[in-house]
């Protein structure tokens, strides 16, 4: 475990897994110390792993000021990693939550770019619906915990805050491609893993953001993109994949096929070798 003093002074901790070139990862959540990555997939035989618990998650500090919980403000951590690191240019890996972060600080940024990897990404800066979200459920039907976590879901929308969390317990077998011993573990640790204010804090105040001004800043990022899905991610789909990477204008998809939100989870060989190809290709 490592840290460093980011641009307010916030002491942010972060931990190196693996050898090779370095390559930062940014976890999602919002809100979830970036320990659930893992050595994604087995990455870490070929990249030195960078994995930053963001403010307020893991054992990194709550900021003097919520106010840079909010996702931009995140993306000022990036760089400042970035910088600790003494990297002039960056390759970054994120995933859900997190490629909303590396997108603010790729359109801040464009210059020190690298390559990007954008897992199961969040379009929620392409403004999209998920609108695929309920048929990739729904080809699940024929599982034995298909209807208890379609019950679920549907009681999120209107339960009370207190019953919320057991709720989306229950709603967990949607975010994997299997329902197993392995992928049981993994989401136990959301529990342990996750702090309410960094959540709370990720989209707080973002009225005052120029979002289509961001979005089209993306276009100035020239460095190779992979956004990568997966086939079963019942979290935020397939059309988000297409949506982010149709904001930069040098990018590839490739879907992991029989996985979830988490690839490198699922399918780890597919995943590691999708990612590994497309880090090596120069």
């Amino acid at each position: 475990m490592s840290s460093f003093a980011s641009y307010d002074g916030t002491k942010l901790a972060y931990t190196q897994v693996g050898a090779g070139p370095p390559l930062l990862c940014v976890p999602g959540g919002p809100g979830r110390a970036s320990a659930y990555l893992e050595d994604l997939g087995g990455l870490s035989a070929d990249r030195t792993l960078v994995l930053l618990d963001t403010r307020a998650t893991g054992h990194s500090e709550v900021p003097a000021d919520p106010a840079t919980l909010r996702f931009d403000r995140l993306a000022d951590d990036v760089d400042a990693l970035r910088q600790h690191l003494g990297l002039d240019r960056a390759d970054v890996l994120a995933h859900s939550a997190g490629a909303i972060v590396t997108q603010a600080w790729a359109a801040a940024h464009p210059e020190r770019v690298g390559r990007l990897v954008l897992v199961t990404p969040s379009d929620r800066l392409q403004g999209g619906g998920r609108a695929d979200v309920p048929a990739i459920r729904l080809a699940r039907k024929d599982e034995p915990w298909y209807a208890d976590a379609a019950e679920a879901v549907e009681a999120l929308d209107y339960a009370p805050p207190a019953q919320q969390q057991s709720l989306l317990r229950a709603t967990r077998p949607f975010f994997y491609g299997r329902w197993d011993d392995r992928t049981q573990a993994h989401a136990a640790t959301a529990d342990r893993q996750s702090s309410r204010r960094a959540e709370l804090g990720f989209g707080a105040g973002t009225e005052d953001l120029d979002l289509p001004a961001m979005l089209t800043s993306l276009g100035a990022v020239t460095a190779p993109v992979l956004v990568v899905g997966g086939e079963r991610d019942a979290l935020t789909g397939l059309e988000s994949v297409a949506a982010v990477a149709g904001s930069f204008p040098s990018a590839r998809t490739v879907v992991v096929p029989r996985a979830g939100h988490f690839p490198w989870v699922d399918e780890p060989v597919a995943f590691a070798e999708a990612v590994r190809d497309f880090l090596a290709d120069v």
